[in-house]
């Protein structure tokens, strides 16, 4: 019999967050932007409810394949102003992070540049304003530049997809319901 569980699960949705840091290895890049299956918000060493509500706000209305940032759904909830009412994701983040270093969850560590990472720190309406020094001038980032960040995380995801789908973790908790 099936896993009544399974249908209910949203695989190919991503959720993309900056945050603070770190160097896995010796020599190792820099990794400060992590991507994880969505479903790994339903993973029990995450702060619940808040993981269970960020994985509903997440893929509620989402198609396969979608790479979603923290940041979009901030802009989604006011600002971030409803975010309180979703949960702390802050906290979640810092959850995840905590998974993946432990490798409790396949993701994709990332060490974005400056300009790409504060692209998908902002929303999808803002600019990223960075100084030039050698033409001592500002460049203006903006939405084409966020998709082509987006893009370009997306043919790496999809590569490693390809191979395996990614592993949310073990024990997952159910998702809200939720209508279409």
């Amino acid at each position: 019999m099936p896993d009544p569980n399974a249908a209910t699960r949203t695989s190919g949705v991503y959720l993309l967050f900056a945050h603070e840091p770190y160097y896995p290895g010796p020599r190792s890049q820099e990794i400060n932007t992590t991507l994880v299956a969505a479903d790994t918000l339903l993973h029990p060493q995450v702060l619940q409810p808040d993981g269970t509500r960020i994985h509903a706000l997440l893929t509620r209305g989402r198609q396969p394949g979608e790479i979603i940032p923290l940041a979009t759904l901030t802009h989604e909830l006011n600002g971030g102003v409803d975010w309180p009412t979703v949960g702390d994701w802050e906290r979640v983040t810092v959850d995840l992070v905590h998974l993946v270093r432990t490798q409790m969850c396949d993701a994709l560590s990332l060490g974005l540049s400056e300009v790409a990472r504060a692209l998908i720190c902002t929303g999808p309406d803002s600019e990223v304003r960075a100084f030039d020094a050698a033409a001592g001038e500002f460049t203006v980032y903006g939405l084409d530049d966020r998709i082509k960040v987006l893009t370009e995380v997306g043919m790496f995801l999809t590569s490693l997809a390809a191979e395996q789908p990614f592993w949310p973790g073990d024990g997952l908790l159910p998702p809200l319901c939720q209508s279409a």
